[in-house]
């Protein structure tokens, strides 16, 4: 992986709300509606981190009928069954485990 592309991720991943995210999503695909009651967010602040982290490739979107769901992205997925909750960035990884809710 590129060292851009690393560097993107590295400052996506240092917001704790966006850990927070990224850790729900490790566990299933969801929503902003949802995501954003399960984390205790406003909708708004749910997409505006989500849209980070779609910009720096950890998670992508699909239309499911008129909503968005979330997912991690492909290249993450393949390392995660691999690995578990540990999301591999190629430089470092995050051991999502480990990390409080």
């Amino acid at each position: 992986m590129p060292a851009a592309d690393c560097t993107s991720i590295l400052k996506a991943l240092s917001d704790r709300t966006r850990l927070r995210l990224v850790k729900r999503l490790l566990t299933e695909d969801c929503c902003v509606n949802d995501l954003s009651d399960n984390l205790g967010l406003s909708q708004y602040n749910a997409s505006r981190h989500l849209r980070v982290l779609k910009q720096a490739g950890i998670v992508d979107v699909r239309a499911v009928a008129q909503r968005r769901e979330y997912f991690i992205a492909k290249q993450f997925r393949k390392r995660l069954q691999k690995n578990g909750p540990v999301l591999d960035c190629g430089c470092c990884s995050f051991d999502f485990s480990k990390l409080p809710d």
